[in-house]
């Protein structure tokens, strides 16, 4: 007895719609970065970077370098009680509210100034003195690509607590300098810099 051709063409039919309409699984987003309070970092509220550790100093904040091309570099405060400054973090899609790790963001001082310069963070050139790159405040927001390398920074997870690392991939035919970021002493300033010989500036997240 021959089989009806409907009956041979129906298991293809299903399997075919089967294929089509099988879920998409999403692909994991990284994990939200945390502040002290157990909250999730949010791109509309500002937050104090301060160490994890006691006995390694205060918040950030920035001070002029009275030379190179941007005057102001961003530096970390002696004092262990002060918090520094508030900063604000923009993450490199603008749709994108919650601040994760692993991804690369904008970070600027969040404060109201009169100075000409912006306050973004950027990775400046190589400082002979030092022999670091120094944390600068002459980057700018958005605009992903080669030419806003030097402005993207990420968070990532160090141990229980989270490192400030250079490693942009906004751009994908760039080879950029890649590296945690540490505290480089020059001139008895305590520089946010890249360089080989620091060690990683473990930090937290006040909420300002």
């Amino acid at each position: 007895m021959k089989t009806p051709l409907l009956f041979l063409l129906l298991p293809l039919f299903l399997l075919a719609l089967t294929a089509r309409w099988s879920p998409v699984i999403a692909q994991d987003e990284p994990e939200a970065v945390l502040d002290t309070m157990g909250r999730q970092l949010c791109s509309t509220a500002t937050y104090f970077i301060l160490p994890a550790i006691s006995g390694m100093g205060g918040g950030l904040n920035f001070e002029s370098t009275k030379n190179g091309t941007c005057p102001f570099d961003v530096v970390q405060d002696e004092d262990e009680e002060s918090n520094g400054l508030p900063l604000a973090f923009s993450p490199v899609n603008p749709k994108e509210e919650i601040i994760r790790v692993l991804t690369d963001q904008n970070i600027r001082f969040a404060i109201d100034t009169l100075l000409p310069q912006p306050t973004v963070w950027n990775l400046g050139d190589f400082n002979e003195s030092a022999r670091t790159f120094l944390v600068e405040t002459c980057g700018s927001i958005g605009n992903p690509g080669i030419e806003t390398l030097s402005n993207w920074f990420r968070i990532e997870p160090f141990d229980d607590d989270y490192k400030l690392v250079f490693c942009p991939t906004v751009c994908n035919f760039c080879r950029p300098v890649c590296g945690d970021l540490g505290i480089a002493i020059q001139d008895g300033v305590r520089h946010l810099a890249l360089g080989s010989g620091l060690e990683p500036l473990k930090i937290k997240f006040k909420k300002g």
